[in-house]
């Protein structure tokens, strides 16, 4: 009887040994499948880019000035770059921004709108990579106008209102915003070390958790639009990952911020399928896989993971379905597919799931390069 019940115990030791190691490789963020590592596909996306010209939206003329999702794609390609050490891609992103400065410097947009100026982002990241002082004079320009007084086409009454209250005047209370305000910001502050950057951008996402954020972590489109739109729902996760990675454990709205963090993971972990992948409409099954909220949370995740804000095995098991089923969507030319059109708010369900799907737009080219480079970040 002793010999059995030792016996037991050693098969039961191992049957837990082997758990908690099929457990651990679930949730494994460094081994990866053949051609599934953030090296090799990060590398296929980011050139992808280099060999795409400026992007109008989907339209076929070309843009009269450079859009948000471009800048987006291009951050994560510089940011990619500087994690797997790409010199050439350095360089060929380089030669991308150069026309800015001479021939094609009308492309660079007004900083009049969040939309526009979060092209401040791509400057700072080229002046923090190479210390040229001309990258640094357009980005901090660009991410000073953002709160400095109201003045342009597009000053609404309630600007002035915002700009008071020591918020930015370009506020409009869209999910959006939140990364494309905290982008340009944070990367202010990662490029000077001015506090004034990061302590603004914080106070700003506070504000917008407050007004927006519902019972369970997540975001409608709009106030008067009831529906969980998986994209708009990315912005937030991404935009609040970005800012807590910077944000000084002492500032006094960090709690805040990581508790709105934290409460939408919790919801996002609930609704990813059993493939990896989120949906257009998040809680709705009957919608269709999405890829760009799928990188969005995925980025969100991966970041919250490697930060520690996030349990390494249960997070980790799900960035790791996130990467691994996103990254099925993209095609030999480094497009990925399945990614919603830019899309206005309605209160609509069918609105939203009539969406058009495109292939290779850079809504969802960006979020693939974020994870790329979440995942090679120490």
């Amino acid at each position: 009887m002793k010999k059995i019940a030792i016996h037991l115990f050693v098969v039961s030791l191992l049957f837990m040994y082997e758990s908690t190691f099929a457990q651990s490789a679930q949730a494994d963020l460094t081994k990866w499948p053949k051609g599934a590592s953030p090296k090799e596909i990060g590398k296929r996306v980011a050139d992808r880019f280099i060999a795409t010209p400026h992007p109008n939206f989907g339209r076929p003329t070309p843009p009269k000035t450079i859009t948000y999702p471009e800048v987006c794609a291009w951050y994560g390609a510089l940011t990619f770059e500087k994690e797997s050490k790409g010199a050439k891609l350095k360089i060929a992103l380089i030669q991308r921004f150069e026309p800015f400065f001479k021939e094609e410097a009308s492309l660079v947009p007004v900083p009049d709108h969040v939309d526009y100026t979060v092209f401040g982002s791509i400057p700072l990241e080229l002046y923090m990579q190479t210390k040229e002082k001309k990258y640094l004079d357009m980005g901090q320009a660009i991410a000073d106008k953002q709160w400095g007084p109201p003045e342009g086409p597009r000053v609404k009454e309630e600007s002035h209102l915002y700009h008071r209250m020591g918020h930015t005047w370009q506020t409009r209370l869209w999910i959006d915003d939140m990364f494309m305000i905290t982008a340009v910001q944070a990367q202010a502050y990662r490029a000077t070390g001015e506090q004034k950057y990061i302590d603004r951008a914080a106070r700003e996402m506070v504000m917008y958790l407050d007004s927006l954020q519902r019972e369970n972590g997540l975001f409608y489109h709009a106030p008067d639009v009831p529906f969980f739109w998986g994209r708009g729902n990315g912005w937030m996760a991404a935009g609040t990952a970005e800012l807590l990675r910077s944000l000084p454990e002492s500032n006094p709205d960090r709690p805040r911020i990581m508790e709105g963090y934290k409460k939408m993971m919790a919801t996002l972990l609930k609704y990813q399928a059993n493939d990896g992948m989120w949906r257009q409409l998040i809680d709705d099954p009957e919608s269709w896989p999405e890829t760009s909220c799928t990188g969005m949370f995925t980025f969100a995740m991966i970041t919250g993971v490697k930060n520690g804000w996030l349990d390494k095995e249960v997070y980790g098991a799900a960035s790791r379905k996130g990467w691994l089923a996103l990254i099925s969507y993209i095609d030999a030319n480094g497009d990925i597919r399945e990614v919603c059109e830019g899309t206005n708010k309605k209160n609509d369900r069918q609105y939203y799931l009539d969406r058009k799907r495109l292939t290779g737009d850079m809504h969802g080219q960006a979020p693939v390069l974020w994870c790329a480079t979440a995942l090679l970040r120490k």
